[in-house]
């Protein structure tokens, strides 16, 4: 247990985006801890972050010019990676050099999703992390949702003991786009769309199956079958709109915006399971949808975002600038509109990242570490393969050590 008065967990943020910012409103939620610093390589960036988390209450945050001077500091017990797809293990790099040199003393690192762009990349980040003695947190948020947990924990409790174990987790996450156009470049962001949301889906639906208790590695994966498409953001008009909103060129290099996979697993006592995941940048609703049901012999659960209890109308007489204060990655501001009044919560953000500073702080390894970011982006892979190759993938498959998908390599034409 943390000793009363125990000085509060020294947060380094590397990353200044939407992510971060999220992770900013989370830390509201949390006891024990404080955002201290922030780098991001684009300076108004890095103090626009600090100044915000100065006006939350969540510091004094100071912001730096590199993830070096930061860790050098004395100022950071812990970093949380929340940059781009494509600098997560360079900046692995640097804290395991800093901390192996002696120039910084951390407590623990954690890595927003997905750990890495590709296998090869997400084992170099656990052997790193390791070869440190770091401490290290997977941040998979939607594990970490209260709706989750809490139907989670009525199945297992009541349900299977008498009806047996949940046989069946369906996940599905659509919106209509990310924000920044790193998302967009499957190079920089190791794919699209099932890079980018099927990791959700993924640990999401493993986390709903594995028995409270057991470890998420209990369930061993048999086999991994995918579809991906470019169904709305290849189509003339919209490939444009990317072109003139965030600078995209999506007509010669596209990567998918829909992706569907199922997976295959066994229990300990080999009882067969299923995961069936959906996600897709070309769904236009109200905003973001997370939908998410777990089935078994007698029961079932149910949960989605956007069933929220609190609605709210406006008619046509009532208009305004576009944004997303009813709800992330809205697409309207008039009608009747779903609102979340906790987004950071509802998500799983403020829980994940409670956890993650009580583990730190305790020295307890999280709920979710480095090794299921490592075991997620290994089904991602094989997810990847099965699209490209048109066939069902056996798992293991030692193919996917060194595997980079056909989005990444800059050869899918969707």
């Amino acid at each position: 247990m943390q000793k009363k008065n125990a000085p509060p967990l020294r947060i380094g943020f590397v990353g200044s985006g939407f992510i971060a910012r999220f992770h900013l409103e989370a830390f509201l939620g949390v006891r024990d801890a404080r955002i201290s610093g922030v780098f991001s390589p684009t300076p108004a960036h890095r103090e626009a972050l600090a100044a915000e988390a100065g006006r939350l209450g969540l510091g004094p945050c100071a912001p730096f010019p590199s993830i070096e001077s930061m860790l050098r500091s004395g100022e950071v017990d812990a970093v949380w990676l929340l940059g781009p797809n494509s600098t997560r293990l360079a900046n692995m790099r640097a804290i395991h050099r800093e901390v192996k040199a002696g120039r910084a003393t951390l407590r623990g690192v954690a890595c927003e999703k997905p750990l890495a762009r590709n296998l090869a990349e997400a084992r170099e980040m656990l052997r790193l992390a390791e070869d440190a003695n770091l401490n290290h947190g997977y941040l998979e948020n939607q594990l970490f949702s209260t709706a989750v947990r809490r139907g989670r924990e009525i199945i297992w409790r009541r349900a299977a003991p008498i009806a047996g174990r949940p046989y069946l987790a369906r996940a599905s996450e659509e919106h209509s786009g990310p924000h920044a156009p790193w998302f967009w470049r499957g190079e920089e962001q190791g794919g699209g769309v099932l890079s980018d949301m099927m990791c959700h889906s993924v640990e999401v639906a493993r986390y709903l199956l594995t028995e409270p208790g057991r470890d998420r590695h209990s369930l061993r994966p048999l086999s991994a079958s995918a579809t991906i498409a470019t169904l709305k953001w290849g189509r003339r008009e919209y490939a444009r709109r990317l072109e003139e909103t965030i600078g995209v060129d999506y007509s010669s290099s596209p990567v998918e915006d829909f992706a569907r996979g199922t997976l295959a697993l066994e229990d300990e006592a080999g009882n067969r399971l299923i995961i069936e995941a959906t996600t897709s940048w070309s769904y236009v609703g109200p905003g973001l949808r997370i939908q998410l049901e777990l089935l078994g012999p007698e029961y079932a659960m149910e949960y989605s975002t956007l069933n929220s209890g609190l609605k709210v109308f406006l008619s046509r007489n009532v208009s305004g600038e576009a944004g997303e204060d009813l709800v992330e990655k809205q697409n309207a501001e008039q009608g009747l509109m779903p609102v979340l009044e906790d987004e950071a919560a509802s998500y799983g953000y403020t829980l994940e990242d409670r956890h993650m500073v009580g583990c730190f702080l305790r020295g307890e390894r999280p709920e979710e570490t480095f090794r299921d970011g490592v075991a997620v982006v290994e089904l991602l892979m094989a997810l990847y393969r099965s699209a490209e190759t048109g066939r069902t993938i056996a798992l293991p498959d030692p193919e996917l050590e060194d595997y980079v998908p056909a989005v990444a390599r800059g050869e899918y034409r969707g």
